[in-house]
């Protein structure tokens, strides 16, 4: 018997062994008898994502097609069995009641050989609980107020390039690529301290750079899913996620940043600053009282990144999304441009701080729009330990996957009747109160929460405020209704771009 035959036989014997171990895997729920849907090999119930289907198309149709059927069904993500939650009392109890046993997302991080993937966002157990002690003084009321006047200044020099977009151009604009460059201005400023003039030049690095941290993806699918199935081994062997020219171009631009303001006693009370503090041992006690440890450069490298990629993305479409909304709803639009302009009258025509927050109509419009189209389409949960289901027998085990599929709550027209129909009147406090607060969770909920939602909110308010005290916004010809959603963007993204009239006021 020759040594190739054997080598040969032993592959196939192994080979073998590991797709009957990845489908035993895909047998979980079946065999607890749980009502789950039949999944693909090798994708699980996550089959045809980025190809024939969005992310939040997957979650809507599992949704419906479960709905009523208990509490959760099965469901796999990739070769990972995981609960999809149906129920806004067991989404409460996940979140908040009992979230002691679901701190973790689970998802993938190396910090030692990906140290961008050791932010906030991806950590788990006791390094997110550190880290996030440390960053939530960062993001209180009072420091927003720091960081608002540069977050305004941006908003001033956005309507300057607008207007000589319309100017130049011609009325019809397409406005996400715009939005996008005025967040990722604002939030290069805020969280690096570099002024990015991606507004005035849509070919600037940060702008680049920014764009391929979301598209470029360095595995393919097959990778992407072993990664995701299988988190300890891949970290165990040293896969990394981010591309190398980001992780050099984000390492760089902190390094430099850092050493800058060191040696020349710089301070700009932006976002930067604080993480400058936190490497130096100031402002080291955490909420409790309790003594934290600094942070290295690839901690502050890593909660920058994340922070400059989760803002201006989020944020900027949010507000397209907004805007499309107000340039179909012509009667929305007339009475939010009457708040802006009663409450500017007010604060003596400036836009303070205290000026936004007094805008309630405009807080039941953004509302109403991450309703309708909620950045993040699901939250992921981690069961730390065997959890028994309350007013059921059954018993989550430790490492389980918990699925919150946001978007398809959002969209259940149990709670929110014709939910196509874009409606801001549905978030005033009344109208709040009759709904379970976990079906609405566009920031998440519980101590897990978007950290960053106070900001998030403030810049989008400022752009919009900027925008609707300026100009008036309308369907054009190129106007694309209803909108088709890009299938390979994990987040909410339209695929061709959003045109839209603009009118000067």
């Amino acid at each position: 018997m020759s040594l190739s035959f054997i080598l040969f036989t032993t592959v196939c014997g192994l080979l073998a062994y590991l797709v009957h171990v990845l489908k035993k895997k895909q047998n979980y729920w079946q065999s607890l008898g749980i009502p789950c849907e039949e999944p693909h090999f090798p994708f699980g119930s996550l089959w045809g994502v980025q190809k024939t289907r969005g992310f939040w198309q997957i979650w809507e149709e599992y949704y419906n097609r479960f709905k009523g059927s208990g509490p959760f069904a099965g469901f796999y993500w990739f070769f990972r069995p995981a609960v999809f939650v149906l129920d806004p009392e067991l989404i409460k109890n996940v979140l908040i009641k009992d979230f002691s046993k679901f701190t973790d997302r689970g998802f993938y991080h190396n910090e030692k050989d990906d140290p961008l993937s050791g932010q906030l966002f991806l950590l788990d157990g006791a390094k997110w609980k550190n880290m996030r002690n440390k960053l939530s003084p960062t993001f209180t009321s009072g420091k927003m107020k720091f960081m608002y006047p540069t977050v305004t200044k941006v908003g001033e020099e956005f309507i300057e390039v607008l207007g000589k977009m319309v100017e130049q151009n011609g009325s019809v604009v397409e406005v996400k690529d715009l939005l996008a460059r005025f967040t990722t201005d604002v939030i290069g400023t805020c969280a690096f301290g570099i002024e990015c003039s991606s507004l005035k030049d849509p070919n600037a690095e940060f702008r680049v750079m920014g764009k391929k941290s979301l598209v470029e993806q360095r595995h393919n699918r097959l990778i992407i899913a072993f990664m995701a199935s299988f988190v300890d081994l891949a970290r165990k062997l040293g896969f990394k996620q981010t591309p190398d020219d980001i992780e050099a171009f984000f390492m760089r631009i902190v390094r430099e940043t850092v050493e800058y303001r060191e040696k020349n006693n710089i301070r700009r009370n932006d976002f930067m600053d604080m993480l400058i503090d936190l490497k130096n041992k100031k402002l080291m006690k955490s909420d409790h009282g309790d003594e934290l440890t600094n942070l290295s450069l690839e901690e502050i490298a890593a909660q920058a990144f994340v922070f400059f990629i989760a803002g201006f993305e989020t944020s900027s479409t949010t507000l397209g999304f907004t805007l499309y909304e107000l340039a179909q709803n012509q009667e929305v639009q007339d009475k939010a441009r009457r708040e802006v302009m009663e409450k500017l009258e007010k604060y003596q025509g400036e836009l303070s701080y205290e000026c936004l927050k007094d805008m309630q109509y405009l807080e039941q419009i953004l509302s109403e729009t991450l309703r309708i189209y909620p950045v993040l389409p699901n939250l992921i949960r981690l069961t730390k330990n065997d959890y028994q289901v309350p007013n059921t027998q059954h018993i989550l085990e430790k490492g389980i996957m918990t699925v919150i599929p946001v978007h398809a709550i959002h969209h259940d027209p149990e709670y929110y009747p014709d939910p196509e129909e874009f409606r801001p009147t549905r978030f005033t406090s009344d109208e709040c109160l009759k709904r379970h607060p976990s079906t609405y969770l566009p920031f998440g909920d519980g101590p897990r929460n978007c950290i960053g939602l106070r900001f998030g909110k403030m810049q989008t308010k400022v752009g919009l405020v900027s925008l609707l005290r300026n100009y008036r916004f309308e369907c054009s010809p190129l106007t694309e209704i209803p909108l088709e959603m890009d299938k390979k963007n994990f987040l909410a993204s339209p695929k061709n771009g959003l045109y839209l009239k603009v009118v000067p006021l």
